[in-house]
């Protein structure tokens, strides 16, 4: 059986396109959607806790579609590349008074997981509409959020997959990209980090980043029965200075190059960033390179 190249970890044959080439003819009126849940149960594609990995299976026949290997049906619904309008997701209407306090007059934190909750949808419209960057659909694995004090949301934090190469933490991680393909998913990315723009409390963002750092493997655990050693981000650096991850104790670990992911060319397209990890066991480095 030959092999044409490999997509998060499943060999891609000749075989398995004739398969995905008839599935299509067969199902002419299934959506994108249907038709990958169909590929996910045919191909036992599936996460440790059981869910179908439909993103990555959605993500891997719109490749096919575009090399011109298979040909997909039309979308039913337009494509907003993995952003909902902002139509759909509401400004949440919650108490906005500023406050101005101590982290321990704020107290008690409470710290909730919302996805799959009934405050997911808050989750959402307080990034949509609070956060610079907006809110996107994560694919695969993630978590979400909400930190409250008195019951009022003051703050959100988004954990998803982590990217697959970057340079400056596979150099510091020392795995080679054997190990980086078997154990990536060990690395969760800090994509949304937002504090409210009414709360006004010196050191907060670091005090949450804190105990992000003290639950996310376990929580991890829970969802897709697996831990987490390590966490990482990017900070822009013509926004934000990254202070409070370094009061965090996460490590800078370098800037990147602003030439954007796909830039063929050696100009700067992008704002550089600075990445930062944070180890989240001490034998980390054994951990996420062993076989």
């Amino acid at each position: 059986m030959s092999e044409l190249f490999t997509y998060r970890k499943r060999v891609i044959t000749p075989q398995d396109i004739d398969y995905l080439t008839k599935l299509i003819a067969d199902n002419p009126q299934k959506s994108r959607n249907a038709l990958s849940i169909m590929v996910c149960h045919e191909w036992n594609w599936v996460q440790p806790n059981g869910v179908l990995k439909d993103g990555v299976c959605r993500g891997l026949m719109l490749k096919l579609h575009r090399d011109g290997l298979i040909k997909l049906p039309a979308r039913k619904k337009p494509f907003t590349g993995g952003r909902q309008s902002q139509r759909t997701i509401r400004k949440p209407d919650i108490d906005t008074t500023p406050i101005h306090a101590t982290v321990k007059k704020l107290q008690p934190i409470e710290m909730r997981q919302v996805r799959r909750t009934q405050h997911e949808k808050l989750f959402n419209g307080l990034v949509e509409h609070y956060h610079y960057l907006g809110y996107t659909q994560p694919v695969g694995e993630h978590l979400k959020y909400i930190f409250f004090s008195a019951e009022r949301p003051i703050a959100c934090f988004a954990f998803a997959s982590a990217p697959y190469k970057l340079l400056h933490r596979d150099r510091f991680i020392g795995w080679s990209t054997e190990t980086l393909e078997r154990n990536r998913h060990l690395l969760a990315y800090n994509s949304r980090f937002l504090v409210l723009p009414w709360i006004h409390v010196p050191h907060l963002a670091s005090h949450l980043l804190g105990k992000c750092a003290g639950t996310i493997s376990e929580d991890w655990q829970t969802v897709y029965q697996h831990p987490i050693y390590w966490l990482e981000t990017f900070v822009d650096t013509e926004r934000f200075k990254g202070t409070c991850y370094r009061a965090a104790n996460w490590q800078f670990l370098g800037n990147t190059s602003g030439r954007g992911k796909y830039n063929k060319t050696q100009a700067q397209l992008t704002s550089i960033k600075a990445m930062y990890g944070l180890p989240l066991v001490k034998d980390f480095r054994k951990m996420l390179c062993q076989c």
